[in-house]
Protein backbone atom coordinates (compact mmCIF):
# COMPACT_ATOMS: atom_id res chain seq x y z
CA UNK A 1 0.00 0.00 0.00
CA UNK A 2 1.30 3.43 -0.95
CA UNK A 3 1.03 6.53 1.23
CA UNK A 4 -0.90 9.43 -0.34
CA UNK A 5 -1.41 12.92 1.02
CA UNK A 6 -2.75 16.10 -0.56
CA UNK A 7 -1.11 19.34 0.56
CA UNK A 8 -3.05 22.54 -0.06
CA UNK A 9 -1.01 25.74 -0.17
CA UNK A 10 -3.09 28.93 -0.30
CA UNK A 11 -1.32 32.05 -1.53
CA UNK A 12 -2.12 35.77 -2.00
CA UNK A 13 -0.90 35.45 -5.58
CA UNK A 14 -2.73 34.84 -8.86
CA UNK A 15 -2.37 31.61 -10.81
CA UNK A 16 -0.73 33.59 -13.63
CA UNK A 17 1.77 35.28 -11.31
CA UNK A 18 2.65 32.01 -9.63
CA UNK A 19 3.89 30.45 -12.88
CA UNK A 20 6.81 32.89 -12.97
CA UNK A 21 7.29 33.01 -9.20
CA UNK A 22 7.53 29.24 -8.93
CA UNK A 23 10.19 28.90 -11.65
CA UNK A 24 12.21 31.81 -10.24
CA UNK A 25 12.11 30.36 -6.73
CA UNK A 26 13.03 26.84 -7.89
CA UNK A 27 16.14 28.22 -9.59
CA UNK A 28 17.15 30.24 -6.52
CA UNK A 29 16.46 27.40 -4.08
CA UNK A 30 18.57 25.01 -6.18
CA UNK A 31 21.61 27.20 -5.57
CA UNK A 32 21.12 26.95 -1.81
CA UNK A 33 21.10 23.15 -1.99
CA UNK A 34 24.23 22.72 -4.09
CA UNK A 35 27.94 22.46 -3.32
CA UNK A 36 30.73 20.12 -2.29
CA UNK A 37 29.84 17.40 -4.79
CA UNK A 38 26.18 17.34 -3.76
CA UNK A 39 23.11 19.20 -4.85
CA UNK A 40 21.26 19.67 -8.13
CA UNK A 41 22.40 18.84 -11.65
CA UNK A 42 20.13 19.86 -14.54
CA UNK A 43 20.35 17.30 -17.36
CA UNK A 44 17.48 18.54 -19.53
CA UNK A 45 15.23 21.59 -19.67
CA UNK A 46 13.25 21.66 -22.91
CA UNK A 47 9.72 22.01 -24.34
CA UNK A 48 7.67 18.84 -24.80
CA UNK A 49 4.39 17.83 -26.41
CA UNK A 50 2.78 14.42 -25.90
CA UNK A 51 -0.80 13.15 -26.13
CA UNK A 52 -2.16 16.67 -26.45
CA UNK A 53 -0.22 17.92 -23.42
CA UNK A 54 2.31 20.73 -23.93
CA UNK A 55 4.79 22.25 -21.52
CA UNK A 56 8.36 22.23 -20.27
CA UNK A 57 10.20 19.01 -19.43
CA UNK A 58 13.08 18.91 -16.96
CA UNK A 59 15.32 16.09 -15.79
CA UNK A 60 17.47 16.73 -12.74
CA UNK A 61 19.69 14.67 -10.47
CA UNK A 62 19.78 15.42 -6.75
CA UNK A 63 22.82 14.11 -4.87
CA UNK A 64 21.61 13.91 -1.29
CA UNK A 65 23.76 11.58 0.80
CA UNK A 66 24.16 14.07 3.66
CA UNK A 67 20.43 14.80 3.74
CA UNK A 68 19.00 11.35 4.46
CA UNK A 69 18.58 9.78 7.92
CA UNK A 70 21.58 7.92 9.35
CA UNK A 71 19.59 4.67 9.64
CA UNK A 72 19.22 4.73 5.84
CA UNK A 73 22.82 5.75 5.08
CA UNK A 74 24.26 2.71 6.84
CA UNK A 75 22.11 0.36 4.75
CA UNK A 76 23.03 1.51 1.24
CA UNK A 77 26.00 2.70 -0.86
CA UNK A 78 26.53 6.38 -1.63
CA UNK A 79 25.19 5.92 -5.16
CA UNK A 80 21.80 5.02 -3.68
CA UNK A 81 21.27 8.65 -2.71
CA UNK A 82 21.34 10.00 -6.26
CA UNK A 83 17.72 10.87 -6.95
CA UNK A 84 16.34 11.44 -10.45
CA UNK A 85 13.56 14.00 -10.83
CA UNK A 86 11.60 14.17 -14.08
CA UNK A 87 8.99 16.89 -14.32
CA UNK A 88 6.37 17.78 -16.90
CA UNK A 89 5.20 21.34 -16.38
CA UNK A 90 2.00 21.80 -18.39
CA UNK A 91 0.93 24.70 -16.22
CA UNK A 92 -1.50 25.04 -14.45
CA UNK A 93 -1.05 21.26 -14.14
CA UNK A 94 2.37 19.86 -13.22
CA UNK A 95 3.58 16.31 -12.68
CA UNK A 96 6.86 15.28 -11.07
CA UNK A 97 8.23 11.73 -10.81
CA UNK A 98 11.17 11.04 -8.47
CA UNK A 99 13.01 7.71 -8.74
CA UNK A 100 16.20 6.04 -7.65
CA UNK A 101 18.27 3.70 -9.82
CA UNK A 102 19.49 1.68 -6.83
CA UNK A 103 15.99 0.85 -5.59
CA UNK A 104 14.40 0.73 -9.06
CA UNK A 105 10.67 -0.14 -8.84
CA UNK A 106 10.76 -0.21 -5.03
CA UNK A 107 10.97 3.59 -4.75
CA UNK A 108 8.74 6.28 -6.20
CA UNK A 109 7.62 9.77 -5.27
CA UNK A 110 4.94 11.24 -7.50
CA UNK A 111 3.82 14.84 -7.04
CA UNK A 112 0.86 16.05 -9.07
CA UNK A 113 -0.16 19.68 -8.72
CA UNK A 114 -3.17 21.63 -9.87
CA UNK A 115 -3.02 25.40 -9.45
CA UNK A 116 -6.53 26.77 -8.99
CA UNK A 117 -7.88 30.33 -8.44
CA UNK A 118 -9.64 29.46 -5.18
CA UNK A 119 -8.97 29.24 -1.43
CA UNK A 120 -8.40 25.50 -1.22
CA UNK A 121 -12.06 24.50 -0.91
CA UNK A 122 -12.25 21.96 -3.74
CA UNK A 123 -12.13 18.27 -2.98
CA UNK A 124 -10.51 15.66 -5.22
CA UNK A 125 -9.32 18.07 -7.92
CA UNK A 126 -7.06 15.28 -9.19
CA UNK A 127 -10.02 13.05 -10.02
CA UNK A 128 -9.08 10.00 -7.97
CA UNK A 129 -11.55 7.15 -7.73
CA UNK A 130 -13.76 7.45 -4.63
CA UNK A 131 -12.19 4.52 -2.80
CA UNK A 132 -8.68 5.94 -3.20
CA UNK A 133 -9.76 9.49 -2.33
CA UNK A 134 -11.31 8.50 0.99
CA UNK A 135 -7.88 7.30 2.17
CA UNK A 136 -6.10 10.53 1.19
CA UNK A 137 -5.13 12.80 4.08
CA UNK A 138 -5.59 16.50 3.30
CA UNK A 139 -3.02 18.82 4.90
CA UNK A 140 -3.35 22.62 4.81
CA UNK A 141 -0.15 24.67 4.80
CA UNK A 142 -0.36 28.23 6.13
CA UNK A 143 2.71 30.14 4.92
CA UNK A 144 2.21 32.80 7.62
CA UNK A 145 1.99 30.35 10.52
CA UNK A 146 5.41 30.24 12.17
CA UNK A 147 4.44 27.16 14.18
CA UNK A 148 4.53 25.15 10.93
CA UNK A 149 8.21 26.02 10.44
CA UNK A 150 11.07 24.18 12.12
CA UNK A 151 13.20 26.40 14.36
CA UNK A 152 16.34 25.75 12.30
CA UNK A 153 14.49 26.68 9.07
CA UNK A 154 13.14 30.01 10.30
CA UNK A 155 14.46 33.20 8.69
CA UNK A 156 12.95 36.57 9.65
CA UNK A 157 13.47 37.92 6.14
CA UNK A 158 11.42 35.00 4.76
CA UNK A 159 8.50 35.37 7.16
CA UNK A 160 5.24 36.35 5.37
CA UNK A 161 3.86 37.54 8.73
CA UNK A 162 6.53 40.26 8.69
CA UNK A 163 7.19 40.89 5.01
CA UNK A 164 5.53 43.68 3.02
CA UNK A 165 5.96 43.85 -0.74
CA UNK A 166 6.97 47.27 -2.03
CA UNK A 167 5.82 46.58 -5.59
CA UNK A 168 2.46 44.93 -4.85
CA UNK A 169 1.60 46.22 -1.36
CA UNK A 170 0.82 42.67 -0.21
CA UNK A 171 1.70 41.59 3.31
CA UNK A 172 2.39 41.32 6.12
CA UNK A 173 -0.03 38.41 6.43
CA UNK A 174 -2.02 38.53 9.67
CA UNK A 175 -3.53 35.59 11.60
CA UNK A 176 -6.79 35.71 9.60
CA UNK A 177 -5.30 36.51 6.19
CA UNK A 178 -6.79 33.44 4.48
CA UNK A 179 -10.31 34.23 5.72
CA UNK A 180 -9.96 37.82 4.49
CA UNK A 181 -8.75 36.93 0.98
CA UNK A 182 -12.16 36.45 -0.69
CA UNK A 183 -13.26 39.93 0.45
CA UNK A 184 -10.13 41.68 -0.84
CA UNK A 185 -10.61 43.10 -4.32
CA UNK A 186 -7.00 44.33 -4.54
CA UNK A 187 -5.33 41.00 -3.77
CA UNK A 188 -5.55 37.87 -5.95
CA UNK A 189 -5.47 34.39 -4.48
CA UNK A 190 -4.91 30.78 -5.47
CA UNK A 191 -4.29 27.32 -4.11
CA UNK A 192 -1.66 24.77 -5.12
CA UNK A 193 -3.19 21.32 -4.66
CA UNK A 194 -0.19 19.00 -4.35
CA UNK A 195 -1.01 15.28 -4.37
CA UNK A 196 1.99 13.32 -3.08
CA UNK A 197 2.20 9.55 -3.57
CA UNK A 198 5.02 7.69 -1.82
CA UNK A 199 6.16 4.13 -2.49
CA UNK A 200 9.15 2.78 -0.58
CA UNK A 201 9.51 -1.01 -0.39
CA UNK A 202 12.31 -1.95 1.99
CA UNK A 203 11.53 -4.55 4.63
CA UNK A 204 11.80 -3.29 8.19
CA UNK A 205 11.88 0.45 7.51
CA UNK A 206 9.18 0.97 4.87
CA UNK A 207 6.58 2.74 7.03
CA UNK A 208 9.20 4.81 8.84
CA UNK A 209 10.78 6.06 5.61
CA UNK A 210 7.45 6.74 3.88
CA UNK A 211 6.38 8.88 6.85
CA UNK A 212 9.77 10.61 6.87
CA UNK A 213 9.47 11.48 3.16
CA UNK A 214 5.96 12.89 3.59
CA UNK A 215 7.20 14.93 6.54
CA UNK A 216 10.05 16.28 4.40
CA UNK A 217 7.68 17.11 1.53
CA UNK A 218 5.54 19.17 3.89
CA UNK A 219 8.66 20.92 5.17
CA UNK A 220 9.85 21.67 1.64
CA UNK A 221 6.45 22.94 0.49
CA UNK A 222 6.19 25.20 3.55
CA UNK A 223 9.66 26.72 3.29
CA UNK A 224 9.52 27.05 -0.50
CA UNK A 225 6.23 28.96 -0.56
CA UNK A 226 7.26 31.22 2.30
CA UNK A 227 10.32 32.12 0.23
CA UNK A 228 8.29 32.53 -2.95
CA UNK A 229 5.99 35.09 -1.32
CA UNK A 230 8.81 37.00 0.37
CA UNK A 231 10.75 37.12 -2.92
CA UNK A 232 7.78 38.52 -4.84
CA UNK A 233 9.45 41.88 -5.52
CA UNK A 234 12.32 40.02 -7.23
CA UNK A 235 10.15 38.12 -9.71
CA UNK A 236 6.83 39.97 -10.12
CA UNK A 237 8.09 41.97 -13.12
CA UNK A 238 9.82 39.07 -14.87
CA UNK A 239 8.55 37.46 -18.09
CA UNK A 240 8.79 33.80 -19.09
CA UNK A 241 11.61 34.79 -21.46
CA UNK A 242 13.48 36.25 -18.47
CA UNK A 243 12.92 33.00 -16.58
CA UNK A 244 14.32 30.80 -19.38
CA UNK A 245 17.45 32.95 -19.57
CA UNK A 246 17.78 32.74 -15.80
CA UNK A 247 17.42 28.95 -15.87
CA UNK A 248 20.23 28.66 -18.43
CA UNK A 249 22.50 30.79 -16.26
CA UNK A 250 21.51 28.86 -13.12
CA UNK A 251 22.47 25.55 -14.76
CA UNK A 252 25.98 26.87 -15.39
CA UNK A 253 26.27 28.15 -11.82
CA UNK A 254 25.03 24.84 -10.35
CA UNK A 255 27.63 22.88 -12.32
CA UNK A 256 30.37 25.11 -10.92
CA UNK A 257 29.02 25.09 -7.35
CA UNK A 258 28.83 21.29 -7.11
CA UNK A 259 32.57 21.16 -7.73
CA UNK A 260 33.76 24.17 -5.74
CA UNK A 261 31.56 25.09 -2.81
CA UNK A 262 31.01 23.35 0.54
CA UNK A 263 27.68 21.66 1.00
CA UNK A 264 24.87 24.08 1.76
CA UNK A 265 21.21 23.71 2.54
CA UNK A 266 19.02 21.59 4.75
CA UNK A 267 20.06 18.45 6.57
CA UNK A 268 17.55 15.77 7.38
CA UNK A 269 16.06 15.11 10.80
CA UNK A 270 17.25 11.83 12.28
CA UNK A 271 13.90 11.04 13.89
Amino acid sequence: MVLIKEFRVILPISVEEYQVGQLYSVAEASKNETGGGEGVEVLKNEPYEKDGEKGQYTHKIYRLQSKVPSYVRVLAPASAFNIHEKAWNAYPYCRTIITNEYMKDNFLIKIETWHKPDIGNQDNVHGLDPDTWKHVEVVYIDIADRSQVLHKDYKPEEDPAKYKSVKTGRGPLGPDWKKELPQKTDCPHMCAYKLVTIKFKWWGIQNKVESFIQKQERRLFTNFHRQLFCWIDRWIDLTMEDIRRMEDQTKKELDEMRVKDPVKGMTANED
